[in-house]
């Protein structure tokens, strides 16, 4: 804005104040009326807007994750144009947890096409430490490069990965990613075999336990344990890791009693 047209607006504004001021000094009731008038226009603007979203608003967080699972998630969510099956509270919670714990790797057991590896990548390179293994027994869909992206090719339970696994965290901080097979079986063998790289203060992140709360039918749910019911049975055998309920605090998550902290190490836990 010019000077001139700077000190017209401020004479006008201040023109109006005095006025405004005036009226309600001498009479108030007229101050009012104008008040309500002007209070009445920016609703009568508005209520359209007001009554679309309070239908959005009034929906259940049940309906919401159906929604996200069936109509956002597999095709309308996206890492820098890379396919992510996240929820996004979930991934914000995830850069917290890079941020407090700077691990030197993250374990990332299954990786789909790669948008959250690059993601997590991306977070590291920010952070400006660590590096994400990607375990993933097929890569035909995996279609993405980061100098911060290491991959391991291969059945998460196989001996030789396991091995190759254990040379690369050697010495190093390790925080612990599931998204692989969710049947409960498959999970609570990785949590045994892979829990001992991670480091105290560290996390375990065991996703989708979401599909043991819903049915079958609702679109969600399974008809076989999964993810949440292999992180319970894996906590009354391992006491060194306890569920961090304060990651759930936006309420919405994929990963329902799944950011598992290490507070010390000892008990190594019972097989499967």
């Amino acid at each position: 804005m010019r000077g001139g047209c700077r000190e017209l607006h401020t004479i006008h504004v201040i023109t109006r104040t005095r006025s405004a001021l005036r009226l309600l000094t001498n009479d108030p009731a007229a101050f009012l009326r104008r008040l309500g008038v002007a209070s009445t226009r920016g609703y009568r603007a508005i209520r359209p807007m007001r009554s679309a979203y309070r239908k959005r608003f009034q929906t259940t967080i049940r309906n919401w994750l159906l929604y996200h699972h069936r109509e956002i998630i597999f095709d309308q969510c996206h890492w820098m144009g890379v396919k992510v099956y996240k929820n996004p509270c979930d991934a914000w919670i995830y850069q917290e947890i890079l941020y407090e714990v700077r691990p030197d790797i993250v374990l990332e057991i299954g990786s789909a096409r790669g948008g959250s590896t690059l993601y997590l990548a991306q977070l590291l390179e920010i952070i400006g430490n660590g590096r994400v293994m990607s375990i993933d027994i097929d890569r035909n869909s995996f279609n993405v490069q980061h100098d911060r992206i290491s991959l391991v090719t291969g059945d998460s339970s196989s001996p030789e990965v396991v091995e190759q696994v254990s040379k690369l965290c050697a010495g190093r901080s390790v925080l612990l990613i599931h998204d692989g097979d969710h049947e409960k079986q498959q999970v609570l063998r990785d949590l045994h075999t892979y829990s001992g790289f991670v480091s105290v203060n560290s996390y375990i992140i065991v996703e989708d336990g979401v599909i043991d709360l819903f049915n079958p039918g609702d679109g969600i749910g399974t008809y076989e344990d999964g993810p949440l019911a292999a992180v319970d049975q894996f906590l009354k055998q391992n006491s060194d890791f306890v569920v961090d309920a304060a990651r759930e605090r936006y309420i919405i998550t994929y990963n329902p009693r799944g950011f598992l902290r290490r507070v010390k190490r000892g008990n190594r836990g019972t097989p499967p």
